[in-house]
């Protein structure tokens, strides 16, 4: 099945709703069908290739979430989905007559995706600012969806421009509150209409109220893609339940959806302090080895990981090759002071 472009495209996003056993994942991509959801999401990331495993404080959970008080990288060994169930639930969606997709998290995801013959990629709210992953993955030619949940505008123009760069034009921009679950009053529908005025892109919505209202009200602003993180039962309990739809909420949401294609905030860039917070999850550049003082700079020793306490990442590419002005321990910040001074 491919994306159809003339009706809304309901996708349900399974994240970490399947407690670590593949039989739970199979059956909830079945039951996404039974509710009348066009796609089913996976996550395709590792604890290493998402974090740095450091009982660094940078490391712990502390930005008022319902993660707070864990390490990011238990957080996400534990919410990941493993790497050799991906084959086997591509052809579990296909078999149900579902697109499958997923948000791959750095360039080996997007390796594995690329030989599964994945057919969109995502880009995580916490990723808008790994320009490095948004333009290789954009390189691969897919449609593109970006999540905007931390987005200031220039994070939005700087991952626009990463896609552009590469030739890529198909983009939809998702309006989302990076809250979990995220309160109603924050959803800011009319920002969402105001993506497609400023910035030529198709307009959606990545939804973690816990309702149905705003998939609702954004079919009516012009949404042409909605995301709702789904599980078979929420006593399932894990890292994601609290937010998800059930089956019998899914498909009142698809069914209201779907009625509504035969309510607002305002129009503002201003993140909320719960947004401005959720920054510290997105992308930055750490110390992943330890450095000796006038060794040069790699891909092995500097990564672009979560949270987001060091440089940008957008000056990664610039800075490999460089050399280090002192010894640098593995789960430092990565600054400009950590850069030999040529001159």
């Amino acid at each position: 099945m491919h994306w159809d472009r003339d009706q809304v495209f309901i996708i349900a996003e399974i994240s970490a709703n399947h407690q670590q056993d593949l039989s739970i994942a199979i059956e909830t991509i079945r039951a996404a069908k039974k509710t009348g959801a066009n796609a089913v999401k996976l996550q395709t990331y590792t604890a290493d290739t998402i974090t740095l495993d450091s009982d660094k404080n940078d490391f712990l959970i502390q930005q008022g979430t319902i993660w707070d008080g864990r390490k990011l990288y238990d957080l996400y060994q534990e919410a990941y989905t493993p790497w050799e169930w991906h084959e086997e639930l591509f052809a579990v969606a296909k078999a149900e007559g579902l697109v499958c997709f997923s948000s791959p998290f750095d360039k080996t995801a997007v390796d594995l995706l690329e030989s599964l013959n994945c057919p969109i990629y995502k880009i995580a709210s916490f990723e808008i600012t790994d320009i490095p992953l948004i333009e290789y993955t954009a390189s691969k030619g897919k449609p593109m969806i970006i999540s905007t949940g931390i987005a200031e505008r220039e994070d939005i123009e700087r991952a626009l421009e990463a896609c552009r760069k590469v030739g890529n034009n198909d983009i939809t921009l998702l309006k989302c509150t990076s809250s979990y679950p995220a309160p109603i009053a924050e959803a800011n529908m009319r920002l969402m209409q105001q993506f497609a005025t400023d910035f030529n892109v198709k307009i959606g919505l990545s939804d973690h109220t816990l309702g149905i209202t705003l998939p609702v009200v954004s079919v009516a602003l012009g949404a042409t893609v909605i995301e709702k993180h789904f599980i078979l039962d929420r006593t399932l309990g894990g890292p994601d339940a609290s937010f998800s739809l059930d089956v019998a909420e899914f498909t009142a949401m698809v069914t209201a959806v779907r009625d509504a294609e035969k309510s607002l905030g305002t129009a503002t860039y201003e993140l909320t302090e719960k947004q401005q917070s959720g920054k510290a999850f997105s992308r930055s550049l750490y110390v992943a080895e330890d450095i000796q003082a006038g060794e040069a700079f790699t891909e092995k020793n500097i990564r672009s990981v979560r949270p987001g306490f060091g440089m940008h990442p957008r000056f990664y590419n610039e800075i490999l090759g460089e050399k280090a002005a002192q010894n640098l321990e593995k789960g430092s910040r990565f600054t400009h002071d950590a850069i030999l001074d040529a001159e």
